[in-house]
């Protein structure tokens, strides 16, 4: 898993984005195992305590769970996964349509410009 972090933002909310949107596109898997927090860690160039931070929001989200014994793992609910990546859907629209909102365009350009494009890449 490529890991990209920058300062701008805290490094725990970066983690859990990444994490997240790792299992959205199906990095990991449902029910897959996790590495270690030292493992993820060490992958990441984290401190551990910043990983458990992250893992640890996960879980109280349900993405992710633990077993005593065992680590932790991805949620097996689907219907949560679809509804994550369908909020993270959400979240790239309504920042592109801030974007454009700053260029100056109006709704029904954007939509547009949206249809003109779709059609350019279907050719």
């Amino acid at each position: 898993m490529q890991w990209d972090i920058n300062s701008e933002r805290p490094v725990y909310i970066q983690l859990i984005e990444q994490i997240q949107a790792s299992i959205i596109t199906g990095y990991f898997k449902p029910a897959d195992k996790l590495p270690s927090v030292r493992d993820l860690a060490a992958e990441a160039s984290v401190n551990p305590n910043t990983m458990q931070k992250a893992l640890s929001e996960l879980e109280r989200t349900g993405l992710v769970y633990s077993n005593r014994t065992s680590g932790r793992y991805i949620t097996s609910d689907l219907l949560l996964i679809k509804e994550l990546k369908k909020q993270s859907a959400k979240n790239l629209v309504i920042d592109f349509l801030d974007k454009m909102n700053q260029l100056g365009y109006e709704k029904e350009e954007v939509l547009s410009i949206l249809s003109e494009t779709v059609k350019e890449m279907g050719k």
